[in-house]
């Protein structure tokens, strides 16, 4: 799905403010009412708001502990749903995707090719290690994110269960993309859902993307975001990112009857380059870096006096302002899925998948690497781990580690069951049978933030 600004006509920008505000009133889930926000994304926009961040974030990475995960595995920091060289709304190339994969520390990268007959995703040209970062062939189609392990070009146009069928054989993987789009989606069969995706942060808060619009129509503004940009990148690409209630619902529902791994996405296609391009002394076009001319949106001086400042001295054509807020290394950042696996290669980093062994973490704030939860016998025994089911017996806890201390949230089957605050460590007794998953949460600028989400452990 293409990751896009989209800017309204300025008459609607009051109506699309108000229908927001309304649509983000709605309560969660009843049973799970996570943290209340402090700011808007507006507000969060600002630059004093992205330098507090910034601050808190430096405060992060000096109080941050290593230490080692469990016994026999190593934290693989992974990209799921990722496109390079795939579509005409696509900026980013394959190599430029693998250097910032090595800036950024990604062991793995799990591609999602959009769909272009004949062309077979699975071709194997970008399939296996490039210079220490593995890279998995894999398409977005049909609302789910396939990763087969061998061509399934024939089946593509075929009844999604026979489709499914294919994908999954032996040990395929296919999750749910997008779910704010297909709530109802039946699980069955799938390897699990996206619990996160970054696209649907900017998808449904069209009142901040009007306000990064206006910031590139006049200069002062514009070169106050550019600074921003420079000084807080990674707190300004994530100042839509929110609890993705919509997400998590989905995944708890089905989680009752069903084992679902979560993972985070992406949707990463370095195409978030907003450009202004001059059309005449009083217009400009503003889009982004994939977009032709026709595509993007005119801005007249008439409502954006700034503009006139802006073209003095250009000529039509000329490109007045570009700034680039998502190059691969930024999106890796953001969120990564960590998979748990004894090795870096594609047939264990699939099984660790199936098996449930990962976590999604906003790395941005700090780096979540060595998050362990297990449950514990009451001998102090492992019994098993994220992903995996256990059977309930006197004395079994879940118990959690970070390398930061944070707000933890333990749901069962949906709903809220205790809550830590402070602690780089924590405990739980379980008393019944169900699923089992851990949130933590950081504090920056006063605010909470969603940092971990633990994949269940099923207590049977």
């Amino acid at each position: 799905m293409r990751q896009m600004l989209l800017l309204p006509s300025a008459r609607s920008v009051v109506m699309i403010i108000f229908l927001l505000c309304f649509a983000q009133s709605a309560l969660p889930s009843e049973g799970n009412q996570p943290p209340a926000r402090k700011y808007t994304n507006v507000e969060r926009l600002a630059t004093p708001r992205l330098k507090a961040v910034h601050e808190d974030v430096l405060k992060f990475r000096t109080q941050r502990t290593k230490f080692s995960p469990l016994p026999g595995l190593t934290d693989y920091r992974c990209i799921l749903h990722a496109h390079a060289e795939d579509s005409d709304h696509t900026g980013g190339t394959l190599p430029e995707m693998l250097a910032d994969a090595k800036k950024a520390g990604i062991s793995a990268i799990l591609l999602t090719d959009h769909f272009r007959p004949p062309r077979d995703f699975i071709d194997g040209r970008w399939r296996g290690l490039k210079d220490g970062v593995l890279f998995i062939p894999g398409s977005e189609i049909r609302g789910c994110l396939l990763y087969p392990e061998k061509s399934v070009l024939d089946k593509m146009e075929k009844p999604f269960p026979e489709l499914l069928e294919a994908v999954t054989a032996g040990d395929g993987l296919c999750f749910l993309s997008h779910v704010e789009e297909r709530t109802d989606f039946a699980m069955t069969g799938l390897t699990g859902l996206e619990i996160y995706n970054r696209h649907w942060d900017a998808k449904k808060d069209m009142a901040s993307l009007v306000a990064v619009a206006m910031k590139l129509t006049d200069p002062k503004q514009l070169a106050e975001l550019q600074e921003a940009v420079r000084l807080y990148p990674d707190e300004l690409l994530a100042f839509q990112c929110d609890y993705p209630q919509v997400y998590v619902d989905k995944w708890d529902a089905c989680t009752k009857l069903l084992r679902l791994t979560g993972i985070a996405a992406n949707d990463c296609h370095h195409n978030q380059v907003f450009v202004v391009k001059m059309l005449d002394e009083e217009t400009v076009l503003l889009g982004t870096s994939v977009d032709k001319d026709d595509g993007m949106r005119k801005i007249k001086a008439g409502s954006r006096p700034g503009i006139l400042e802006m073209t003095k001295g250009h000529k039509p054509g000329d490109i007045l302002a570009r700034v680039d807020l998502d190059p691969y290394e930024r999106s890796f950042w953001n969120t990564s899925t960590h998979i748990l696996a004894p090795k870096l290669d594609e047939p264990t980093l699939r099984t660790a998948l199936k098996a449930g062994h990962a976590y999604v973490a906003f790395d941005w704030m700090c780096e979540a690497t060595g998050f362990r939860l297990e449950a514990t016998n009451a001998d102090g025994k492992p019994a098993g781990m994220m992903g995996d089911e256990v059977k309930q017996t006197a004395g079994l806890k879940l118990r959690a580690q970070f390398p930061l201390a944070c707000q933890t949230r333990l749901l069962r089957n949906g709903v809220l069951v205790t809550e830590t605050a402070g602690k780089d460590r924590a405990e739980f007794d379980v008393k019944e049978p169900g699923t089992y998953r851990l949130e933590a949460w950081l504090t920056v600028d006063g605010e909470p933030r969603p940092w971990i989400f633990a994949n269940p452990i099923y207590v049977r």
